[in-house]
């Protein structure tokens, strides 16, 4: 077994530093003058050298690489002549040194993430810890909605088989799961938000924190979670349907449920009591599947909302060439994505110890 989770947690990281050179170079080749995406319009040579010299941006685009991996590594080498970049000259938190040999200091540190180039250089760390959590309420409401709905479609799907219900929810599953996201946020915004606000007193957008009108600071909205979370769990919601439906089917032909319908239970108490524990198994793997892809996919669904979430904060900074939050919150969420996929298999490996073998 340890061998087993040593070897997931390689793959994990080999497949991070897949992701920061992917996004690395992506970025830094498509925008050859942060810089001047920086400073604006109101700029002259000397600022664009001072900025550059202060991130590192002067640098070969290997080195750049170098000292972003460097930034970004819990154990990290930093030189102590003033002239070179270093993270430790725009320290904001603190960092244990381990030794040092020349001129190179080597330190135990939080990954750096850097600094916003458009927020007066507030830290992208900071800018994700302040709309991560927002994004997490709106993936786990999704999540439990898709869940319920999903295994209770699905339910009733195997008890009317072939019926005209079970047709009608197929077809309104297979809808869900074809229809983009940013075109369901459009039609729910406008149907409930606009033309049936009056009955809903639902709001086209909003954040999970409004700003009281009197002055008395934020307060929790938390009808404003209503539609983007409805949104946002419409595909995972049809898979779930469809699985629960498939996997208790499959349960339902099993020789013990013919047991029990010989012993004269009903067709719900088999149900409730014998199949519907068994037949859950597909349905929480694709759920765990689905919300590690929910925080990469609220991106649009928090921007038509006007969510304050992750999703938000990339597409205002690719508005803004803000590469640093850009990096920052795409290896974040992929980072993210990796430990939750690398926890589930660990977890199916302790469970089923043929997946190890």
């Amino acid at each position: 077994m340890v061998r087993y989770i040593l070897q997931k947690i390689g793959y994990a990281l080999l497949t991070l530093f897949g992701v920061v050179t992917v996004i690395f170079m992506l970025f830094m080749v498509l925008n050859a003058d942060p810089a001047k995406d920086m400073l604006g319009q109101n700029q002259n040579a000397e600022q664009v050298a001072a900025v550059e010299k202060k991130y590192g941006l002067d640098k070969p685009l290997w080195d750049q690489y170098v000292l972003y991996v460097n930034d970004l590594s819990p154990i990290s080498f930093h030189s102590t002549n003033p002239e070179d970049y270093t993270y430790l000259k725009e320290q904001k938190y603190s960092a244990i040194p381990l030794f040092s040999f020349g001129n190179v200091t080597t330190v135990i540190k939080f990954p750096y993430l850097r600094e916003s180039f458009q927020k007066s250089g507030k830290k992208v760390s900071a800018v994700i810890s302040e709309t991560l959590p927002n994004t997490f309420i709106l993936a786990i409401s999704s999540i439990v909605i898709a869940m319920f709905l999903g295994v209770f479609l699905g339910v009733i799907s195997v008890v009317d088989k072939d019926g005209w219900l079970d047709k009608l929810i197929q077809l309104i599953s297979t809808f869900g799961m074809s229809v983009p996201s940013f075109f369901s946020a459009i039609l729910f915004a406008w149907f409930f938000g606009f033309l049936l606000h009056e009955y809903t007193g639902l709001n086209m957008t909003g954040s999970l924190y409004e700003v009281d009108d009197f002055g008395n600071g934020k307060y929790i909205q938390w009808k404003n979670l209503i539609l983007p979370a409805v949104v946002l769990g419409i595909r995972p919601l049809a898979v779930v349907s469809q699985l629960m439906r498939n996997s208790l089917l499959e349960v339902l032909s099993q020789d013990y449920i013919r047991t029990a319908k010989a012993k004269g239970l009903s067709m719900s108490t088999i149900i409730r009591r014998h199949a519907l524990k068994n037949a859950l198994n597909p349905v929480v793997t694709a759920i765990s599947g689905w919300f590690a892809s929910m925080l990469a996919g609220a991106v649009f669904v928090e921007f038509i909302f006007g969510w304050n979430g992750i999703g938000k904060e990339i597409v205002d900074a690719l508005n803004k060439s803000d590469l640093p939050v850009i990096m920052g919150t795409v290896i974040v969420i992929a980072s993210l994505f990796i430990l939750i996929n690398i926890f589930v298999d660990i977890l199916y490996g302790w469970l089923d110890p043929k997946i190890r073998a």
